[in-house]
């Protein structure tokens, strides 16, 4: 707040508690001086729900002492802090190989919020998922394809083989194997199946991933696709 919305906040207040009101000149100066002081970083109301006006009646509501600059301060900062909590930093729309323009989006961002001036940033997973992207963001995703750029996903071929082979399979229009569940390893969905090895005991001494899915697993996805392709064929019901 400037000093005239400071002497607009303590007019308000000596309104609803005459006991402010400085009539002597020098004394109202030096309260003016102190509390912008004091308040000179706290906005006086902001679009999303703040405002210094309420948070001085609600004080003379539950307090019978006169008001002072930190009366107004302890609101602003839990709203501050209230708003941080629900913010979820959403990704910056600045190229992630400037770690300049990606830091200061972010705390930009961060700031806009805290001030009350931007609305907080609510995780996709507890809002809705049809939100659009940032344009810059789809744009850049657009052109390369995937999130991962095709040359890194080479690069990483090698240490992930299973996710290789059934990103090569689903290329190639083959049904995705790891869409279902083994029946014979008992693999979750979207894990690769896993081999067993036995001890001389019969007892299951290590398990390890498989490059290739069992053959049964590969009948049942293509068994599960050609039903998924039949439903899509079938005309509409009215």
């Amino acid at each position: 707040m400037d000093r005239r919305e400071i002497a607009a906040l303590l007019a308000y207040i000596g309104r609803l508690d005459p006991r402010s009101i400085r009539t002597d000149e020098g004394e109202a100066r030096d309260q003016l001086a102190q509390w912008h002081e004091l308040l000179g970083d706290v906005p006086m109301a902001t679009s999303h729900g703040w405002d210094a006006r309420v948070a001085a009646r609600q004080h003379y509501r539950t307090s019978p002492y006169q008001i002072q600059p930190a009366d107004v301060v302890r609101p602003w900062e839990s709203y501050r802090r209230n708003r941080l909590a629900l913010h979820w930093d959403p990704t910056p729309s600045a190229d992630p190989d400037d770690q300049a323009a990606w830091t200061a989006e972010l705390v930009g961002t961060r700031r806009a919020v805290a001030a009350g001036t931007a609305q907080p940033a609510y995780a996709p997973a507890i809002t809705s998922s049809q939100e659009e992207l940032n344009p810059r963001l789809q744009a850049r995703l657009n052109e390369i394809g995937s999130c991962i750029p095709p040359a890194a996903r080479a690069a990483l071929a090698p240490f992930r083989p299973a996710r290789a082979a059934r990103e090569a399979a689903v290329a190639q229009g083959l049904p995705d194997a790891l869409s279902v569940r083994c029946e014979w390893c008992l693999a979750p969905v979207g894990e690769p199946c896993r081999r067993r090895r036995i001890g001389p005991n019969d007892r299951v001494r290590t398990i390890t991933p498989r490059t290739d899915p069992h053959p049964g697993r590969l009948d049942l996805a293509a068994a599960k696709q050609a039903q998924r392709t039949e439903k899509a064929q079938q005309p509409a019901l009215a």
